[in-house]
């Protein structure tokens, strides 16, 4: 999904997805949005902030019908988001197309969450699109509970065609309960995970109080940054990206746990979920962030 954010400080591009593929840009990777806008202004504008950040509108489809997603964000006095997602919005009509199908055979990561598969149409597609992805393709599903805009079917379906699962440790409980797992203890969690849907790395994030990451032989917890919160919008997306780039380059899970802290404690102490970059180079702009 791709909508804006309707904060209290004003409107920014957001949805999940645009916002790993954001931070994964800034981590100096070729990242792209694949959805669906309107043919309105906000639509217009999506497409205009996409280019304006270096990333290409290209697979950016246009509905004639329906609006650009919009979701009307508050925030509690810790920062804390509550979303209210507009219905029918032009990513729940995404459409399989041969562009997206060779899209899909050429990456080497894909990221989907549970959000944009609230509509039948849109959650063909996503399973068609994951289905035409080779087999060592990074296929990360960031689970986003969302409202009720999932079921049991979706996420044992997206787990299953996942092998890189992230959710955070409020969703942990439910999602052990739709997938018959004991969600009571994160790393027996996990590892269960691990075993059962025969997954690559599971990662758990605990907000301010850091992570946890395993693999097949390691588990890595890492206590999180001190930082000063604007808002937490986006903040898991971006650990999500730092965390598909270090697989990719086959870094080790503490290395990853870090930058992917990093990477979530910088976006957390901005307004927004796709803030402009203070410094050049990620890595030395969040470099001051101090550990709790």
């Amino acid at each position: 999904e791709i909508l804006w954010d309707l904060l209290p400080a004003g409107r920014q591009l957001g949805g999940a997805p645009a916002n790993f593929a954001y931070c994964l840009h800034l981590l100096g990777n070729r990242a792209v949005v694949a959805s669906r806008v309107g043919s309105d202004d906000l639509g217009r504008e999506a497409r205009d902030s996409l280019l304006r950040s270096g990333i290409t509108d290209q697979f950016l489809q246009t509905d004639p019908e329906h609006s650009t997603g919009t979701v009307h964000v508050q925030l509690d006095s810790t920062g804390q988001p509550k979303f209210e997602i507009a219905d029918n919005s032009a990513w729940d009509f995404l459409n399989w197309t041969d562009l997206w199908q060779s899209l899909a055979q050429s990456a080497n990561a894909v990221c989907f969450g549970a959000l944009a598969q609230r509509s039948p149409e849109a959650r063909n597609t996503i399973l068609s699109f994951l289905d035409a992805t080779r087999p060592d393709t990074l296929r990360v599903f960031d689970v986003n509970l969302r409202q009720n805009f999932y079921s049991a079917d979706v996420i044992h379906e997206s787990v299953k065609r996942a092998n890189v699962v992230k959710l955070n440790h409020e969703e942990v409980p439910r999602v052990g309960e739709l997938l018959g797992i004991d969600g009571n203890d994160a790393i027996a969690f996990c590892r269960e995970m691990l075993q059962k849907f025969d997954l690559q790395v599971v990662c758990v994030t605990r907000g301010a109080n850091g992570s946890l990451l395993l693999d097949r032989q390691f588990a890595h917890e890492h206590p999180g940054f001190r930082v000063q919160i604007k808002d937490t919008v986006g903040a898991g997306d971006a650990f999500t990206a730092a965390l598909a780039h270090g697989l990719l380059r086959g870094m080790k899970l503490a290395e990853i746990n870090d930058l992917a802290n990093r990477m979530g404690a910088w976006v957390a102490s901005c307004s927004g979920a796709m803030p402009p970059v203070p410094l050049p180079g990620m890595p030395s702009a969040l470099a001051q962030i101090q550990l709790r």
